[in-house]
């Protein structure tokens, strides 16, 4: 430490996994089985901002998992853990580590030890051994539980206050907020530093936000979650987008396929695959259309413009509009497809039926002709 270095008064360092686990969850339900059988603290999330600026569409669950004694750089820490179940299907697993008293190097080392232990390049058997504990409880409430785990990772360094008053831009010149941000231990050139820092907002003289695509630096004397919330669940919107850009990527294939193989069909069956495959493809638009938006409205910000600000801009680093886009066009070719099956279908019925009626005609004529 040297000696004009600043210390960390207070803060805590967040490691976040978001997991797709299900179609769905009924967060009622899960609520109901929570209180049955853990015995945990719970409840509904909301933001500290007054709700007429910003709301969820369906408030998530959030949950307690108790502590869990963890090794930082330095030494062995507790930390707390939760989950916070949003009702399209994504679980957001977090790890909450309280700062006191360290100094910026060392605050530092624990943002890049936390990040060893429990990031993306990590074993991740932490997170998949807490996953199977909310599981094991809230199984019921799951509708169509995922069988293969799509997730992102998120980690957020929180500073609530150093050793001595400072305020947003004094932050950036006296600290390198460079290796919390990207984990690099070398010095970054001159304009990678300049878009590291790109994305940095400030309210208040004395609050900053620095976004990067998967670390956040967080300076709130305030105390409030607010900014930690929304980031929150922009990734969350992305780790559900994903999955459901990767289902219409599986489909759009075996929907050629089967498109194919029922118009080779004879006629007599094809009308039916037809048919079969319209009432299947519509039902897949349906679903995807259903969660996509309630995906979309996850969130709503409105009066807050600083907020809605960093929101905004997290979804765009995310590639979250671009992903929703995707999944959009996607989505347009699946309808466009039903459209055509279900008129080639209607074509195919129709063909059959004139052909009953020339077949019954003939027939009539027949016999009216054996009766003479």
């Amino acid at each position: 430490m040297t000696s004009n270095e600043l210390t960390v008064a207070s803060g805590e360092l967040t490691a976040l996994r978001l997991i797709d686990i299900a179609y769905s969850i009924d967060l009622a339900r899960a609520e109901r089985l929570w209180a049955e059988r853990s015995g945990q603290a719970f409840n509904r999330s909301h933001l500290s901002t007054p709700p007429k600026a910003v709301s969820f569409g369906v408030a998530p669950l959030w949950l307690a998992l108790g502590d869990v004694a963890f090794p930082l750089a330095d030494g062995p820490v507790t930390g707390q853990l939760s989950v916070r179940l949003y009702d399209f299907g994504v679980a957001a697993l977090s790890l909450r580590i309280s700062v006191k008293d360290r100094p910026w190097s060392a605050y530092t080392r624990d943002v890049e030890s936390l990040d060893a232990q429990v990031g993306a390049g990590a074993d991740p058997a932490f997170w998949t051994d807490l996953l199977a504990r909310v599981r094991e409880i809230l199984l019921p409430s799951l509708d169509r539980p995922a069988t293969s785990a799509l997730d992102e990772d998120y980690l957020i360094a929180t500073v609530h206050a150093f050793d001595v008053p400072v305020d947003a831009e004094s932050l950036k010149e006296q600290l390198d907020l460079t290796q919390v941000l990207s984990g690099e231990t070398r010095p970054l050139s001159r304009a990678a530093r300049k878009e590291l820092l790109s994305r940095s907002f400030s309210y208040y003289a004395d609050d900053l936000v620095v976004l990067n695509w998967d670390r956040a630096f967080v300076y709130e004397p305030r105390r409030d979650t607010d900014v930690a919330d929304v980031i929150e669940v922009a990734n969350a919107q992305l780790v559900e987008l994903r999955y459901y850009d990767t289902l219409l990527d599986d489909e759009l294939p075996l929907m050629y396929d089967q498109v194919e193989n029922a118009r080779t069909a004879a006629s007599l069956l094809a009308s039916r695959r037809f048919a079969y495959l319209a009432r299947r493809l519509y039902t897949l638009v349906a679903e995807v259309t259903e969660l996509t938006e309630r995906v979309d409205n996850a969130l709503q910000v409105t009066e807050d413009v600083y907020l809605a600000r960093v929101y905004s801009t997290a979804l765009s680093l995310f590639r979250v509009p671009t992903l929703s886009a995707s999944v959009d066009r996607k989505l347009a070719i699946v309808r466009d497809t039903y459209a055509a099956l279900y008129e080639e279908a209607s074509s195919r019925r129709a063909e059959l039926l004139e052909i009953a009626i020339v077949v019954l005609i003939v027939v009539e004529i027949a016999i009216s002709l054996l009766r003479v």
